[in-house]
């Protein structure tokens, strides 16, 4: 051991700690460097060990399913090195490997902190203090090219050695580590078919390694490659206008979703990236979609391969989403055949034959996963995988790994116990929920519960910074969106259902809350004020409805609308002509759409609340301003009331209502 290594070995562990999250925040802050969620980091050190006060060295790492951007010491792993390296002693050999991730469990210190990864051994057995294992695009495009380990060679001289693809696992460590205590002067290796490992003395040292080897990659690919690795470009597939091609793909973004949706609800997520639009309008784009992406971080992403549609945008929406219906089939059909050809009777059942990306020329792409962030992650993994192709391409051939090995990492019994230690999904999980006037009182309550729940939510309000807010409130883009829509206009209107599919990739759960109240005795009443009600609440709810109508349909996975409409829709009271007439047309309203769309398994049901006074955009601004809110409300109402509701009163809905609106739809106490 060098001076400097044991300087490093006897650093206060804090020290330590506080290096390694610092160095994996700044390597994963760049993409360039690696993927979301994607790549690991460790360092080793010593600390005390609190039973016979001896010290003791440890490996600190970045747990299993962890994102190096954002890694905190909760997220590490923290083993026993000793250990670790004693495995190697009792190691049954490759066809046994994956027994040694259980062991692992008996080399924890302490509580041990996040579940150590598949990559903690290589981690643990080199033999330098820090190691970073990265996923960089210029990297895996020499890792993934036909001739990998000569480009390497010519790129890096002697700096850096190639190892061949081989599964991540303790073998992969062990022969990783042979090549580094084998080869003092290498800084790291590239990993065929995979990424890169670099490693260094301290933790500067090891950053600067991993960084040199991502840029000299870079830029060797730069002043190697061919000017248009992906073919000439094919005219009808030039990408459409901005404006038309998000026209065209919120058209079929409902369609996609439905269809992707065929073994279990997915949200969508829409990419129109430059990136992707130059590669789907280049004529390999074809052989090299088939081919699918080649880390494994990329494919258990984004799936063996994407589904690609084989027409122009300036085909008609009607007939590209009968081709997309044919391709679907046909993929689910090619899927299907890839799970038998490989599966073994210990493998676990298939987990769905749809695709988890789907593109269009021209338009885009559309990614697919069971939440938002893990759409959008899949999007972005795809976008990496394009510049791997393209780099692999223009200095060679870009050849992934082989099917069988692909199908041997996605239904890897180590993948299986991953997804089983994800939580349980919410209730709403996977559903978009649009709700109108959701700027305030009621709607702003419903919104949130409804994120709460699970569900995607498109927040709209005439108000837009009232619908920003809650939309904050709420969370990310991952979570909510904000529209800012007039109800009373068909054009906004569709424009927020444009936006929802855009955002999400569709609607299910539609609350129609938008409205207003004028409270005046008839012969107060203008036809302004009458005229004013009936456009917000009547109209309103009518282009709403058809909308949500329209979205569902050509989802084909049935939904909900829910009309939230009066106690002043059934029960008469003075003042009030113009605002109970509008909200008994939305309660036949219920009714008629009730009837008509159930063929579609769509389902309508209104709701009448009564005072809902606290929190409420109408009492605000409405009676409240004009009657003294709670006071006047209970002198004048023809229903006794024992008390106002809250907006934030959100409970169970009446069981006669249908599931998912039994937990998620907002009522108020009398």
């Amino acid at each position: 051991m060098s001076a400097l290594e044991s300087q490093q070995a006897s650093a206060p562990a804090n020290a330590v700690i506080s290096e390694l999250i610092e160095r994996s925040h700044r390597l994963g802050a760049d993409p360039r460097n690696t993927n979301y969620a994607g790549g690991n980091t460790s360092a080793k050190g010593t600390a005390t060990d609190p039973v016979t006060g001896s010290p003791v060295e440890l490996l600190w790492v970045k747990g299993s399913g962890g994102d190096l951007a954002t890694l905190t010491e909760s997220g590490l792993a923290v083993l026993r090195v000793e250990r670790l390296r004693a495995l190697a002693d009792t190691y049954p050999g490759i066809d046994r490997e994956d027994e040694m991730v259980a062991a692992f469990d008996y080399c924890l210190h302490g509580k041990g902190g996040a579940a150590p990864s598949i990559d903690t051994a290589m981690h643990a057995l080199i033999g330098a203090r820090h190691v970073d294992h990265l996923h960089p695009d210029s990297g895996i495009a020499l890792a993934a090219a036909v001739d990998g380990k000569q480009l390497t060679r010519e790129c890096f001289g002697g700096r850096v050695a190639w190892v061949p693809w081989r599964r991540p696992g303790f073998q992969l460590g062990l022969d990783i580590a042979a090549i580094h205590k084998s080869n003092p002067e290498l800084i790291g290796v590239m990993l065929g078919g995979h990424g890169i490992t670099a490693w260094g003395p301290t933790s500067q040292a090891c950053e600067q390694r991993s960084r040199e080897i991502i840029g000299t990659a870079a830029q060797f690919l730069v002043r190697s490659g061919r000017a248009d690795p992906f073919g000439p470009l094919i005219s009808d597939y030039r990408p459409a206008a901005r404006a038309e091609r998000r026209r065209l793909a919120a058209q079929l973004a409902p369609v996609i979703r439905g269809l992707a949706s065929t073994d279990r609800l997915q949200v969508g997520h829409f990419c129109d990236h430059e990136i992707v639009l130059d590669f789907l309008s280049r004529r390999k784009h074809p052989q090299l979609v088939a081919l699918g992406t080649s880390c494994p971080d990329h494919f258990l992403r984004t799936k063996i391969r994407p589904m690609l549609l084989d027409m122009p945008p300036s085909a008609s929406v009607g007939a590209m989403s009968g081709r997309l219906s044919e391709l679907h089939a046909a993929y689910r059909a090619s899927y299907q055949e890839y799970y038998l050809r490989h599966a073994m009777p210990d493998s676990p059942a298939m987990r769905g034959a749809d695709p988890a990306i789907v593109l269009l020329p021209g338009i885009g792409m559309f990614s697919l996963g069971p939440d938002k962030q893990t759409a959008r992650v899949a999007g972005e993994f795809y976008l990496n995988a394009i510049n791997v192709m393209r780099g692999a391409e223009s200095v060679s051939s870009y050849a992934p790994i082989s099917e069988a090995e692909k199908f041997r990492i996605e239904y890897w019994e180590l993948e299986e116990a991953k997804l089983l230690r994800m939580p349980p999904a919410r209730p709403l999980a996977a559903r978009v929920a649009l709700v109108t006037g959701a700027g305030s009182g009621i709607g702003r309550a419903t919104a949130k519960r409804l994120a709460a729940e699970g569900a995607c939510v498109v927040v709209s309000d005439l108000d837009s910074s009232a619908a920003a807010t809650v939309t904050a409130d709420i969370g990310s883009a991952d979570h909510a969106v904000s529209v800012a829509a007039d109800v009373t206009s068909e054009d906004s209107v569709i424009a927020a259902f444009q936006a929802a599919a855009l955002a999400f990739g569709g609607v299910d759960l539609v609350v129609n809350n938008a409205g207003l109240s004028l409270s005046r005795p008839l012969l107060e009443t203008t036809a302004r004020d009458w005229d004013r009600q009936h456009h917000v609440m009547a109209r309103g709810s009518f282009l709403v409805s058809r909308e949500a109508a329209r979205m569902m349909k050509a989802q084909g996975m049935a939904g909900d609308i829910i009309y939230i409409c009066s106690k002043n829709a059934v029960f008469a009271g003075p003042a009030n002509v113009a605002y109970g007439a509008a909200k008994a047309d939305q309660a036949h309203q219920v009714r008629l759409l009730a009837a008509e769309l159930g063929e579609y398994g769509i389902r309508v049901n209104g709701i009448n609340p009564d005072a809902v006074v606290r929190g409420s955009g109408i009492f605000a601004s409405g009676w409240g301003a004009e009657r003294g809110l709670c006071t006047a409300y209970r002198r004048r109402s023809s229903v006794p009331i024992t008390r106002a509701g809250r907006c934030s009163n959100a409970r169970s809905c009446p069981s006669t209502l249908p599931l998912p609106w039994q937990r998620s739809c907002l009522v108020t106490s009398p």
